[in-house]
């Protein structure tokens, strides 16, 4: 897996997100691209931004007994598969705004680097190693960019 937290990465996602165009078309899925974009802001959200309603005990745990190692993992995620409810964007969204917001938050999390978030609380899923957050991080990005063609 590819070191989100490198400048040379960083820089490389940043290149494939100022590929995309409002008109850009999905190989597969039923989001937009302005839609994906959103999509994409939520990790960040969750990460830096009290937005979105914590899970609770119970369901913390059921996350991190059957979701966890799937989004943390260095396993690829398959085309169509499930999408969190809490990441579900349905609406229209400002293209050029989400983009801009990405790649902001793209390079918050580099500058900040790896050692800030080693042994970070994540949203979902308690601590995680920086290994693990550079996997979240990285392979929902490389996901859905690779989704757009880019």
């Amino acid at each position: 897996m590819k070191n989100i937290f490198d400048l040379k990465e960083t820089n490389a996602i940043i290149d494939r997100i100022n590929k995309l165009k409002p008109d850009t078309q999905p190989l597969w899925g039923k989001m937009s691209v302005d839609q994906m974009l959103a999509h994409c802001n939520v990790t960040y959200e969750m990460a830096f931004e009290d937005k979105h309603p914590k899970p609770n005990k119970f369901t913390k745990f059921l996350l991190k007994l059957f979701v966890k190692n799937t989004v943390v993992g260095d396993k690829p995620y398959k085309k169509n598969s499930r999408t969190a409810p809490q990441f579900l964007v349905t609406d229209a969204k400002n293209f050029v705004e989400e983009k801009a917001r990405l790649s902001d938050y793209l390079i918050k999390t580099q500058s900040l680097g790896e050692g800030y978030f080693d042994g970070m609380e994540s949203h979902s899923f308690g601590k995680l190693t920086k290994e693990e957050w550079n996997n979240m991080f990285y392979k929902h990005l490389d996901h859905h960019l690779s989704q757009f063609g880019v």
